[in-house]
């Protein structure tokens, strides 16, 4: 059967039994019998589905599990299960094992041991077909499926959470942008960082002149190192796909080739095809916090070196310089991101023994003054410690997010319930993950200075550049 087909089949009647069963099992039970504090009436939870169900993705479900507004009805993934103790997620993930995992859940939860109320499925397309009671979908496949999956769920009314990059490609996170506006869907992606204080206080002291004009800005991480294999051949073994995988629909709009474990079920982000690197795993965690403290859209320029990389896998390191214009009475801006171990120079100012961030980091320059914080915008301060120590901080002036970065999924539960945007809705976090997916189409073109139209999403002086912009699909595949 192929893909076209299987998402246009009509369900059977086992299926439609299994699917109705499910439906009862948690419409049906009263107020009265769940009861306790923190109880939401079955009228109304918000029924969420799960694409993609591997580490990230049961991270995620989990945390939604413990808002009592959520009720998880659907899973999703392309793989049955499959084991993730060699990474830093642990455990055995998959569909099966988080439909265990949420009937498990609400079992413990109103004390029905036979609680059944969660549907696996293979196919998201085939999902949203039959699940007519969801409300939103939470998004955590390979990068080169999160336009897909959202885009799905947009054009059914659903409201999207989806994790970063939002997308695998710029004009993909424009598509995905305008699509949430016109249908009028609460949307978040997953940078928990912007619902965290750290970036809220490096906003406001910014703002308030702490450190002057900004003039450069250095953002770095320690990534791909140590997590995944970059600059590396496409392997020439065709070893036996798993029975626990659809390799077809793993690969999505990814040009075929054969299975291998180099590729799932975590060093996908290494590869072009089916991830975005360490700027699209970190960039949008790191790179969001001068963005939104200096308000920056599109780059008028950008270039990057980087080490030898591979038709099919990303450098190990590189550097990426962005040249951003004035804004309003905010001056030109440079922006340089470091990958792979490489990070910004050191300030004279910052005191010996006292580390550069926390693996990863952002450096502000500005005309009076020094500031620095970690990932997430984590334990932000001014350089040196003195200047730190003598600042009084402004009056915090940006509504603050509930228990911090983890409360980025209650942000977007309180969207849904009040309408209010949540923190890094796709009006925000689109045009930010733009730009950060203009660097790895820099850093394609080796060292050539890009001149960059941000509203045409256009290379101006290097047209070579533009095949960047949005990749070619597998025939079948299209927004």
């Amino acid at each position: 059967m192929s893909i076209q087909e299987n998402k246009t089949r009509g369900m059977t009647r086992r299926e439609f039994l299994g699917t109705s069963a499910a439906a009862a099992a948690f419409t049906i039970v009263p107020r009265h019998v769940l009861g306790g504090p923190g109880i939401v009436a079955p009228s109304d939870k918000i029924n969420l589905a799960m694409i993609g169900v591997g580490g990230q993705g049961t991270y995620d479900m989990t945390q939604f599990m413990t808002l009592p507004e959520i009720q998880v009805v659907a899973v999703c993934d392309v793989v049955k299960e499959w084991d993730y103790s060699k990474f830093y997620f642990g455990g055995v993930k998959g569909r099966e094992p988080a439909r265990e995992l949420v009937d498990k859940t609400y079992a413990e939860k109103t004390g029905n041991g036979s609680y059944k109320a969660c549907t696996a499925y293979v196919d998201f397309y085939d999902m949203l077909e039959k699940e007519s009671g969801i409300d939103a979908v939470s998004v955590a496949t390979t990068d080169s499926l999160h336009a897909f999956a959202a885009m799905a769920g947009i054009k059914k009314k659903k409201h999207v959470y989806c994790q970063k990059p939002l997308t695998h490609d710029v004009w993909e996170a424009r598509q995905l942008r305008l699509a949430a506006k016109q249908q009028g869907v609460m949307t978040q992606m997953g940078n928990q960082g912007r619902a965290g204080d750290g970036n809220r206080q490096v906003v406001e002291w910014i703002a308030a002149g702490a450190i002057g004009n900004v003039h450069e800005v250095y953002c770095w991480t320690d990534r791909p190192a140590r997590y995944w294999p970059q600059g590396i051949n496409r392997p020439e073994e065709t070893p036996s796909v798993p029975p626990t995988i659809d390799w077809d629909r793993w690969l999505g709009p990814a040009q075929w080739r054969y299975f291998h474990p180099l590729y799932t079920p975590f060093n996908w982000r290494g590869w072009w095809d089916f991830g975005t690197g360490a700027l699209g795993d970190m960039g949008c965690h790191i790179m969001d916090t001068p963005v939104w403290a200096l308000n920056l859209t599109h780059p008028t320029a950008v270039q990057a070196s980087s080490t030898p990389f591979t038709e099919d896998s990303g450098p190990v390191a590189s550097m990426v310089t962005f040249e951003f214009p004035a804004r309003g009475k905010m001056p030109p801006v440079k922006l340089v991101w470091f990958e792979g171990g490489l990070t910004a120079p050191r300030p004279s100012e910052l005191e010996h023994g006292i580390p550069m961030g926390d693996g990863s980091g952002v450096l502000f320059i500005g005309d009076k003054g020094k500031l620095m914080c970690g990932t997430y915008g984590a334990e932000p301060r001014l350089i040196p410690i003195t200047a730190h120590k003598k600042y009084k901080q402004p009056a915090a002036t940006i509504e603050r997010v509930p228990d911090g970065p983890q409360g980025i999924y209650a942000d977007f539960v309180s969207s849904i319930k009040t309408g209010k945007p949540a923190c890094s809705n796709f009006e925000v976090s689109g045009p930010l993950s733009e730009i950060v997916l203009m660097g790895n189409l820099a850093v394609h073109m080796k060292g050539q200075r890009l001149l960059w139209d941000g509203e045409k999403m256009e290379c101006t002086n290097v047209p070579e550049a533009n095949k960047y912009v949005k990749r070619e699909y597998r025939e079948g595949w299209s927004l």
